[in-house]
Formats: C-alpha cells, structure tokens, sequence
C-alpha cells in the first residue's frame, strides 16, 4: 500500500470553495498518492452511492482515524461487540492522524469508503457537504443513546456540519490541558503556572541550556495553528472568533500575544520544537527535561507510562492576571455512518455499541478524554484522573470563555493546517512577522466565510 505522510496531497491542493474540493484534480492528485485501490477495496463505495440499509449482518468497515494510538482499545470494542453480535464482523483499517483527511478525500471520489469512520470536528464540515454522510437524528431518536448523549458535544457537532443535523454520534471531547512538572516547580520553588504570568516566569527560570532543560515546548509542526491560536486567544482575552463577518484572529491583541508567546521559541525552548508535531513533542516533554507541555488529555497515558503519576499535573489553560480563563474550542470526535454504505442496520448498530457505557467509558479511560456518554462520564476513573476531572468541571461550571474555532467552514481544515503551518514556522525562524502571519490568516478565513454564507442563500 502507498501511503502518503504528514498531509502531503493537502499542501499541493489549495481548496477555496467545496466545488474545488471535489474537483477532479483532487481525485487525480491524491490518488496517484494515496490510492485505496491499491490496497483493495477495504469500503463500501464513494460518495455518490446512496447505499442500501441491508440485513443487519455480515461484514462492515470501520476507520479509526487515530490509528496506532487508539487501535489496541477499539479492537477491544470491536471484539465485545462481535461477541454480543454475532452476526456481525468489523473489519478494523487504523488510519493515522495526519492522514486521515487525504484518505477521506481519495475514498470519496474514488472509491472504498467504509460503513463506519471517525470522523473529527475539523474535517465534519467538509466531508459532510460532499454528501458523505448519512444524517444520524432519525438513528439516534428511540436508540439507546437518547438523552444519554452530551448535549453541548451534540450542539458542537450539529453546528460544525450543516446547523441543523447530526452527522457524527459524539464519542468525546479532548480539552487543551496544560501539563506541568511538580517535580520541577517544587525544586525552583515555583508556584503551579495557572496564570499566564505565572507561565511565563515558570518557563524563564525552568531554562538551563547548558544542563539541557527548558522550561517549555512549542509546537511548531503538524497541528501547530490550533495550539498557536490557544496561546493567543488565551492571553489577549478576546472572546470571539468573529466581529460580524470578519475574524478577529489580527485584532492587535491578538497579534502582541502571539509574538510574546513565539519569542519563547529557542529562548526557553528546544530549537528542534520547530518541527515537532505533536508526537514528537509528547515525547520529548516525557524524556524528563522540560517543564511544561500544552497539548490535550489525550497525552495522559503517555505521561503516566514515562513519568509516574506523582511527577506531573494537567490543568487547563492558565487564566489572565484577572482570573478570566479563555480558551479556543477543541474539537468533538464521533462517529459517522457513511451514505455509501450497503449495510447501514449493522453499521449503526457498531456506533450504538460503540458509543454504549462501557465501550465509551473503555474508549475515553485509555485516551484520558471527556466522555460523551453521560453515564460513563460518572464512572470512577473520571473522578480519579485529575486532569480529565478539571477539565470537566470547567466545562461544566462555565469557567472557561470558549471562543469557537469556524470548524462550520469546509475551508478550515486545509487553511488551519497545510496553508499556514510553513507560515508559522516562518514566524518562529524570524522570517516572517506575526502581524504578516496572521493578517494572512485573516484574509483567507474571511474570503472562506464569505462563500460559506452565499452557499447558504
């Protein structure tokens, strides 16, 4: 099988408009790349294929699209749910993440889709307009997920497709955390980095390049604009993502914080950060020589297996000197039934499985995530791992002004990544100022939101 890395076809494809998106040329492109033919059809079909509701049994195809990290606790799922059905046979393809919209993109021009994919609030927006993917409102009334689900992660998916229905089953949802060493802080004699004053201080004195050790690391590779856009939002208080219809992504405050947390970059950070996407910053941080990591709960377990429970905290955000915590929307993970499937009966009796409990109690312990199951959100575990703890409560609690990343535009996914990462790193290398950078990132969101709204009429 051809594998294409790190979003190579996104970076050639420059996609304005969902019609360009499902141009020929992307068919074309990504498949001489990435091609799912080659591998065989591991599918239902392409997009276009209305699909059939079929038996209820037989095979189906299920696409993790965090393959590697989560495959070991789905093919745990996958093999309670074949217990209790029988008749049923899920054919697991782990599909990593930084592949994972190409894959998406070849399959539903060419071919070989599968019954059941997971699909991430980023990439919602764009597959959904494609006609992908069936609605799910119609499944999920009278299932056994009814008002078992997460509302708020109901609401975000519903407002990241069309506004109105529901193309994913919610699974979970991946708060931004700031990790910390409490090992390190108590020996500097350092209090917990809950402000961003706090943050900044920890970061300068955390800081011996001579021993190696730095007081934080940057991500400047894949993923890069998202946790940049954290930072900046975070520290300029700004609580919007749009003033009418254009962002406020270069609003001068925004700018000022983005300069003051990329000057962090090779000051009190590795310099290979300048490429790290967010594996390799995972590890690095859990390599026991820097201070302080931003990234999701995801990570939990990482830090758990490298460093002991007793060494590290997560907590969210730092808040600003007033105690006002902002912070950008993390995308909600789902599940979708694709429209191409000739098996949609079995298909949704997965996600009804899937989403059950104890699968989404099983699936969210091992990544350290919010569950979207209100019953499994109860369980014990959630109560014992702190970080996934706070950042529920700050849910919950309305402590945290959320400010909504435009996961609505089916432009996001490929301007937030293949557009503006190389930018970023210009940013960091001093090539390119942040002003430069983000005005830049205005236009494009701008010009994006403005054929969104006339798609709309």
């Amino acid at each position: 099988m051809i594998r294409l890395g790190s979003g190579t076809a996104r970076g050639r494809i420059r996609r304005s408009t969902v019609r360009r998106r499902t141009s020929a040329a992307l068919a074309l492109g990504t498949a001489l790349v990435l091609s799912v033919t080659a591998c065989g059809d591991d599918g239902s079909g392409a997009a276009g294929d209305k699909g059939a509701e079929g038996s209820g049994k037989g095979e189906i195809t299920f696409w993790d699209n965090n393959g590697g990290v989560r495959t070991e606790v789905w093919k745990k799922i996958i093999k309670d749910f074949e217990r209790k059905n029988p008749d049923i046979e899920v054919k697991y393809v782990g599909i990593p993440a930084e592949s994972v919209q190409s894959k998406y993109d070849t399959a539903i021009q060419g071919g070989g889709l599968p019954d059941v994919g997971g699909v991430g609030m980023a990439m919602l927006s764009g597959i959904s307009a494609q006609g992908a993917l069936e609605p799910l409102d119609k499944r999920l009334k009278g299932s056994s997920l009814q008002g078992k689900l997460n509302t708020g992660m109901v609401d975000s998916v519903r407002a990241s497709g069309d506004g109105e229905r529901l193309y994913t089953v919610p699974t979970s949802a991946n708060n931004g955390t700031l990790w910390y060493r409490t090992d390190m802080f108590k020996a500097a004699g350092l209090d917990a980095p809950t402000s961003w004053p706090k943050f900044y201080k920890a970061a300068k004195e955390l800081t011996d390049k001579s021993k190696n050790t730095f007081g934080y690391t940057i991500r400047g590779g894949e993923g890069s604009i998202a946790q940049a856009l954290d930072a900046m939002y975070g520290q300029s208080g700004i609580t919007s993502f749009w003033n009418g219809d254009k962002t406020t992504v270069n609003d001068p405050k925004n700018v000022k914080a983005l300069e003051k947390y990329v000057g962090l970059f090779k000051r009190t950070t590795p310099s290979a950060d300048v490429n790290n996407d967010f594996k390799k910053m995972v590890a690095q941080w859990d390599s026991g020589r820097i201070g302080m990591l931003s990234h999701n709960l995801g990570s939990y377990q990482d830090h758990v297996k490298a460093l002991g429970k007793d060494k590290f905290r997560g907590i969210p955000n730092p808040t600003l000197a007033d105690g006002t915590r902002v912070q950008v929307s993390n995308p909600v993970d789902g599940l979708g039934l694709f429209k191409s499937s000739k098996n949609k009966a079995a298909a949704w009796k997965f996600i009804e499985f899937a989403v059950s409990h104890e699968a989404n109690s099983r699936w969210n312990e091992s990544a350290g995530a919010i569950p979207s199951n209100t019953e499994a959100a109860k369980d014990e575990w959630v109560q014992q791992a702190e970080p996934t703890k706070l950042a529920a409560q700050a849910l919950n609690d309305g402590s945290i002004k959320i400010v909504q990343l435009p996961y609505h535009l089916p432009d996001w996914n490929t301007i937030s990544k293949a557009d503006n990462e190389p930018n970023l790193q210009k940013v960091m290398l001093g090539k390119m100022t942040a002003k430069q950078f983000l005005d830049t990132l205005a236009e494009q969101l701008n010009k994006a939101q403005a054929e969104w709204k006339e798609q709309q009429g």
